[in-house]
């Protein structure tokens, strides 16, 4: 998993891993999360790996979004 650069300070995520259809985010506290592609949908998970490579707003995103917060395959 790749270190995420977490510009503002306070995120909750601390690494993800990127693959074509899909994103993992490692929080602080707990296991990795899988968001897939059928989990959490195209538009979202492609939202959460340009978030992700940017190191800015990806916990923001996945809390404020309903389908995404509760959206991952495991």
């Amino acid at each position: 998993m790749e270190r995420y650069r977490n510009i503002s300070g306070n995120s909750g995520v601390i690494a993800f891993e990127i693959g074509t259809n899909f994103i993992r985010v490692q929080f602080r506290q707990g296991t990795p999360y899988l968001y897939t592609y059928q989990s959490a949908g195209i538009a979202n998970v492609d939202e959460m790996k340009r978030l992700a490579r940017l190191g800015q707003g990806l916990n923001t995103f996945i809390n404020q979004t309903p389908v995404v917060k509760n959206g991952y395959a495991r």
